[in-house]
């Protein structure tokens, strides 16, 4: 959507930007944009979001990009059942979520201060931001998304991830070790199924599952 130029078409600059801070070589980039635009592929791709939950109530959005609508579905409803959760309707969680443009900046050298990222998110109409051990995180609009991005980048900042996610308004912690193994066990399934471009989710403990 919006043609191969990033030039003109912002949502793919975005995901260059992203790819690029993801370590993808830019020659992949490039065959991933000609295989979109239809060279060499005649088929049509779509853009279907499912939601359901998890173990224990957790809420799960999953973004797909597929030729195969039933193919997908049917994978990601199996994915759900098998690890203790269930699929529903469209909107059935995404209330409790905001979309929100998230820009993490490596700061392991502790080379920026506080003072100096407060006076440069301003600038460039940056919402807030948090200082974090070795990261800080710069919080938008997702209409001013690109445009603080880019501006961040122009003053040299280096990220470590960039881009528009769905933000969950509360989290749901598991205590429950069967839980938070299928919980686990879930995401790293969805994320696993080449159809499935990202995976949201309010999971607050996530780090208790070690895989």
């Amino acid at each position: 959507m919006g043609g191969g130029d990033p030039a003109v078409n912002g949502k793919l600059r975005d995901l260059i930007a992203k790819a690029k801070a993801n370590n993808v070589p830019n020659d992949n980039i490039d065959r991933i944009i000609k295989k979109a635009m239809g060279e060499g592929d005649k088929n049509n791709y779509e853009n279907i979001t499912y939601e359901g939950y998890g173990p224990g109530g957790v809420a799960v959005i999953v973004e797909s990009l597929t030729d195969n609508r039933n193919r997908t579905a049917g994978e990601v409803r199996h994915t759900f059942d098998k690890f203790g959760g269930n699929m529903g309707t469209t909107g059935c969680v995404s209330f409790g979520f905001k979309e929100k443009g998230v820009i993490v900046i490596d700061n392991s050298e502790g080379a920026i201060s506080e003072d100096q990222i407060m006076e440069d998110i301003m600038d460039v109409g940056a919402d807030d931001f948090s200082m974090e051990e070795e990261m800080i995180e710069v919080t938008t609009d997702p209409g001013d998304f690109s445009a603080v991005r880019e501006a961040l980048e122009q003053k040299g900042y280096a990220f470590v991830s960039a881009e528009v996610e769905m933000v969950p308004d509360t989290y749901v912690s598991l205590t429950d070790e069967d839980q938070i193994k299928k919980m686990g066990l879930l995401l790293e399934r969805l994320e696993d199924n080449d159809d499935v471009q990202n995976v949201w989710h309010n999971w607050e403990n996530e780090d208790a599952y070690e895989g």
